[in-house]
């Protein structure tokens, strides 16, 4: 991911912010004692739609990064964010470098008090791996449950209440989830191909062959230029006719996957938009993730057809 460098101005009126929301922290903290809803700051509105449904009525969500004509990539954070992560009982990160935005903020007002997952660091995952890691089914497990373990902590008194919307949210994930199986029975070892390394560990559970040259998807991914031999590769398997469907990011457009995509629809390969955040940004995790696989199964169903 990109690095971004905060200017001096920028960083010193970021922490004048910080350091006036904390002064407000004290009656913040003690919120869920009288009774109020907790705080929860999302750096990205997946992760903030899941702790939002664990979270139900005992929690007040934000979810920082959810603009459809942006590249989440690419984000810069603002004064507003600096108040949202000091007033909050409980942060969601996605981490692997995704949003290191966000642990400047947070490193700028520290609160032991406050509860920080970054979900990278849960399920193994470092800066230089793939970050998209809510693509990952077993990740998502893996984070609803330690965010119901958190929200605990910051709440025992609503323990019973945290244990339900858990497996109510569980319930509701595995129909998505299913589908992936049900794709995996149905086209496993099926070639496809995509734009970045978004679509890789989706493509993975569901048993794709994703034959995308690595060095292309990665480059793309980190915004850089991809070798020139991974582009004639990438073209070569489009002309070839051996990859059945491309997966497109819709949120990180530029001329050359552009081309790449016109290029598949030239030679009649089905495109499947997938997006880094959820779109629209008022739908849940799963209905998002759903779409977006019903778009796969039906582009699979079409190749499979000839259409």
């Amino acid at each position: 991911m990109k690095n971004r460098i905060f200017t001096g101005a920028l960083v010193a009126f970021i922490i004048v912010v910080a350091i006036i929301a904390g002064l407000l922290l004290t009656h913040h903290r003690s919120s869920t004692a009288s009774g109020h809803k907790l705080r929860v700051v999302a750096a990205e509105n997946f992760w903030g739609s899941l702790v939002s449904q664990l979270g139900g009525t005992r929690v007040s969500v934000t979810s920082i990064v959810s603009d459809p004509n942006a590249d989440p990539h690419e984000y810069e954070s603002n004064a507003s964010n600096a108040r949202a992560f000091a007033a909050a009982n409980y942060v969601v990160l996605n981490g692997a470098g995704y949003d290191s935005w966000a642990n400047k903020l947070l490193s700028v007002q520290p609160e032991p008090s406050r509860k920080v997952l970054t979900v990278a660091t849960l399920v193994g995952k470092k800066e230089g791996d793939n970050p998209h890691l809510w693509y990952n089914p077993a990740y998502v497990n893996q984070a609803v449950v330690q965010m119901d373990k958190d929200l605990i902590a910051l709440d025992p008194g609503s323990k019973s209440y945290y244990q339900q919307q858990l497996s109510k949210l569980q319930r509701a994930l595995s129909g998505y989830q299913n589908r992936i199986t049900a794709i995996k029975r149905q086209f496993g070892g099926t070639k496809v191909a995509a734009t970045e390394d978004i679509f890789a560990y989706l493509a993975r559970a569901a048993g794709l062959d994703l034959v995308s040259p690595p060095a292309f998807i990665e480059a793309v991914a980190e915004g850089n230029d991809p070798p020139p031999s991974s582009v004639v590769t990438f073209q070569q398997q489009l002309q070839s006719g051996q990859v059945k469907v491309l997966v497109y990011n819709e949120q990180t457009v530029t001329p050359l996957t552009s081309s790449i995509k016109q290029l598949a629809a030239q030679h009649n390969i089905p495109v499947v938009g997938v997006t880094e955040t959820i779109q629209p940004p008022d739908m849940t995790f799963q209905d998002w993730m759903n779409g977006q696989l019903a778009s796969l199964e039906n582009a699979l169903n079409a190749s499979a057809l000839g259409k």
